[in-house]
């Protein structure tokens, strides 16, 4: 039920017309709540491997998006949506950035350059944003993004035309109580989702955008979470060197037992005097607390808990230290990358790390953009990679499976003559990368580095973040899991044993060659000792070993 003064923010709203201006703050809103919300989202995660950034992904492409605004007094919303939707495009990140993007087009297709978004043009612009978004995926998922979005359109254009909506604010609180449900819905319609017991995450990202138009409109903080509790493996907290921000000095994680059920609501309120990045889970009975203060107040959240109930695991880290010893050996990899000439065929790949990117110039890349699990690039970024080649011929392999929609987006955004080869691992792209001829026929060089896809199997061996049950398979956080061509093949106790288990899966010993890949978190003796009893166990075979220093994955291993 709305308050007193939620009413009165509504009927305040409706009395100003939603200009270009207007607009703007809208956006900011819904960009604003997103990221406050942004490890909900990435925490939303199907499989047990690190790259759920659908929420950075979603997160990176709205502020892309709202930076081309960011200084425009433009008062024309038609105008001002183009902008944004203009923004989005080049700034868009995976798979769910891209859809974003295309919803923000059709959006802004559906204001037709008018002045003022009254209602007839809201409803106009989320079915245009829907059909649009339709349109740019080649095979439309049910159970995601799109159908949050599609549900969203269909029920405000019902609403609209039988007037049970007939304002501005009523068809965005329509549009988040729909958007909800849908999400809600979506394992229903996706069976992996119902499997791993998530909803899907990039609706979940659309619902919030949506929620924090509404929350704006109404007057509600946009900075501080839904206090909210998570399940304890949906708590993750591998990465958090690269995520921390200025006066985050400790990371404290509480393990407690409380007296009596919490008041999240006080709980959260308590927490947000003390530091930032608060996050609650649970499971089996106990409570997880992590939040990033200062160094003066790293004691403080123990305290207060103990003031809750009993604890039974205290762990700090100080992350500033972190950073200043975080010293990167592959830093002193320096790629030579091929010199195209005018006319030549230039390759750009996408590469997780150093030792990678050393491989593909090897092969013959002209230029390399760094990406991959967990940092997916933007479309200005792999256009970026080359435009400023002198040839106009030019191949993306992305090598990895969230990057093709935006490799493919910026191959249509420039004059050049741009193939993508649909590349969905590292070692699919290296495989494609050995039909390179720089001087040969465009088409017939596209068409072999299709048909060498299909000519290597690919593993990946890397830690699971979370607890679940796929493909039969219990998966525990924290065990080693492997992958074979993105099939969860196996949860191990040790990373040798992955890899054991995947090749035993793939059926190496039919095949001639096995390359390992090995990431920053692997020592080179590990290494040394898990490739011989590879030689052991597959004597006919040759094995390779190369410096990868890809993070997350301790192997992307190639056979061949």
């Amino acid at each position: 039920m709305l308050s007193n003064t939620q009413i009165a923010q509504r009927e305040a709203f409706l009395q100003i017309p939603v200009n270009g201006l207007v607009l703007k703050e809208l956006f900011f809103a819904g960009l604003t709540w997103l990221r406050t919300n942004q490890q909900l989202v990435n925490s939303l995660n199907v499989f047990p491997v690190p790259d759920g950034d659908t929420g950075t992904n979603m997160v990176l492409t709205l502020h892309s998006a709202y930076n081309e605004i960011s200084g425009s007094m433009e008062t024309n919303a038609g105008d001002m949506a183009h902008l944004l939707s203009n923004g989005a495009l080049m700034g868009a990140r995976g798979n769910s950035g891209v859809i974003l993007s295309q919803l923000l087009r059709g959006f802004a297709r559906g204001l037709d350059h008018l002045p003022i978004l009254d209602s007839p043009t809201l409803v106009k612009a989320f079915g245009m944003a829907r059909d649009t978004a339709y349109k740019g995926v080649v095979r439309p998922v049910e159970g995601t993004i799109l159908t949050v979005a599609k549900d969203v359109a269909e029920a405000t254009e019902a609403a609209f035309n039988l007037g049970q909506a007939s304002d501005v604010v009523s068809l965005i609180a329509l549009a988040v109580d729909v958007a909800n449900q849908s999400v809600e819905h979506t394992p229903e319609l996706l069976p992996v989702l119902k499997e791993a017991g998530v909803v899907d995450s990039g609706g979940k990202g659309l619902l919030i955008i949506l929620e924090g138009m509404l929350r704006y409109i109404d007057g509600l903080p946009l900075d501080v979470a839904l206090a909210s509790v998570q399940p304890l493996h949906a708590m993750n907290h591998n990465n958090v060197v690269d995520m921390i921000e200025p006066g985050q000095d400790y990371e404290v994680v509480v393990d407690f037992k409380p007296k009596k059920p919490l008041e999240l609501a006080s709980f959260y309120e308590n927490l947000e005097q003390i530091g930032t990045s608060i996050q609650l889970g649970e499971g089996d009975g106990i409570y997880r607390m992590h939040i990033h203060v200062p160094t003066e107040k790293r004691y403080a959240p123990i305290d207060y808990v103990m003031q809750l109930g009993s604890i039974t695991k205290v762990a700090m880290e100080n992350l500033q230290a972190q950073i200043a010893t975080a010293v990167d050996p592959c830093d002193e990899i320096k790629p030579v990358f091929t010199q195209v000439e005018p006319d030549q065929i230039a390759v750009v790949a996408v590469s997780p790390g150093a030792g990678i990117t050393r491989v593909f110039a090897s092969l013959g890349a002209a230029a390399v953009v760094e990406g991959g699990q967990t940092m997916n690039p933007s479309t200005q970024e792999i256009l970026h990679s080359f435009e400023d080649l002198p040839t106009d011929k030019v191949i993306i392999l992305p090598n990895n499976k969230n990057i093709i929609m935006s490799a493919k987006i910026a191959a249509g955004l420039s004059v050049k003559n741009v193939s993508v080869i649909p590349s969905r691992t590292i070692p699919q792209g290296l495989a494609a990368m050995l039909r390179l001829a720089p001087n040969g026929d465009l088409d017939t060089i596209v068409e072999e580095m299709n048909a060498a896809l299909e000519e290597v199997i690919t593993g990946e061996i890397t830690t699971s973040t979370r607890d679940v049950e796929l493909d039969g398979i219990e998966v525990a956080e924290g065990q080693i899991i492997a992958l074979h061509n993105d099939k969860l093949v196996a949860a191990c106790e040790s990373v040798q044993e992955a890899v054991m288990k995947f090749l035993e899966e793939a059926h190496t010993a039919d095949y001639e060659l096995i390359t390992l890949f090995y990431g920053k978190n692997i020592s080179r003796q590990d290494v040394d000792q898990i490739a011989d009893q590879i030689k052991t166990a597959y004597s006919e075979q040759e094995v390779e070993i190369q410096e990868g220093c890809q993070p997350f994955y301790h192997f992307i291993i190639s056979v061949e």
